[in-house]
């Protein structure tokens, strides 16, 4: 994967409303980004990582979520993957929030309400993270 190559990421999207996870996935085909796969919880998030994390270079996921939140899915995923990206969408980044996500290596933010722009500039950031993970190993 090239430094630039956004189009070629697969991402999981982890959202609990339709509505929202319809924005996403709008806005990564805009991109260019086709390979996605959805979970609408943490929990199962989790599960399909537990079978098929190979195929994901991205998660994206809402922070308030039933079941399990983004930052719970996020502390349990650095338990058996410390380093795959992990893009937290919030509509509510205040201090603690954004301290507490941090603590556990969350990759990037996305405020909500946010564009196809702001998510492609985020991805691109994720692009070159993987390409020189790619390059270490």
């Amino acid at each position: 994967m090239s430094s630039a190559a956004v189009t070629e990421l697969k991402v999981l999207a982890v959202e609990d409303s339709t509505e929202a996870m319809n924005l996403i996935r709008n806005m990564l085909k805009e991109i260019g980004i086709n390979q996605v796969y959805t979970a609408t919880d943490g929990k199962q998030a989790l599960d399909f990582l537990g079978e098929c994390e190979d195929l994901i270079d991205v998660v994206i996921a809402d922070w308030h979520m039933p079941r399990m939140t983004g930052l719970e899915l996020l502390k349990q995923l650095r338990t058996v993957d410390p380093e795959l990206p992990f893009l937290m969408i919030t509509g509510a980044a205040d201090f603690d929030s954004v301290v507490e996500a941090k603590a556990n290596d969350v990759t990037g933010f996305i405020k909500k309400p946010y564009s196809a722009i702001e998510l492609q500039k985020k991805l691109k950031v994720v692009a070159r993270i993987n390409a020189h993970r790619e390059r270490i190993l």
